[in-house]
């Protein structure tokens, strides 16, 4: 089962991809972004079909992601969060409950 903290991180993933387009956070947010430092590294990594995968601590957790406005959304094991996500070419920060996650692209 899923800690609280690997679905806080999946959603401050999808929160990543509303804010990561060039022209659009759709296209932006597209590809591998890792977060983290030595010793606990969280990848995850966007399709442009709408699905997603997440790695934490050794477990892949695949789930789906839209964009909502400047919001992500993220759905993993049936369960639905939402994120404010600011993306870059280069970086994305997902905000949710009052916590933010920044991944570098990778």
């Amino acid at each position: 089962m899923l800690s609280a903290s690997l679905f806080l991180a999946a959603a401050l993933c999808v929160a990543i991809f509303l804010s990561a387009s060039g022209s659009s956070p759709e296209n932006l947010i597209i590809g591998k972004w890792q977060a983290g430092e030595s010793g606990f590294k969280l990848t995850a990594e966007f399709s442009k079909d709408g699905t997603a995968k997440l790695n934490m601590f050794g477990h892949t957790v695949r789930g789906t992601y839209k964009p909502d406005g400047d919001e992500l959304e993220w759905t993993l094991h049936g369960k639905t969060t939402k994120s404010k996500a600011k993306v870059t070419a280069t970086e994305m920060e997902l905000t949710s409950e009052g916590k933010t996650i920044t991944y570098k692209k990778v």
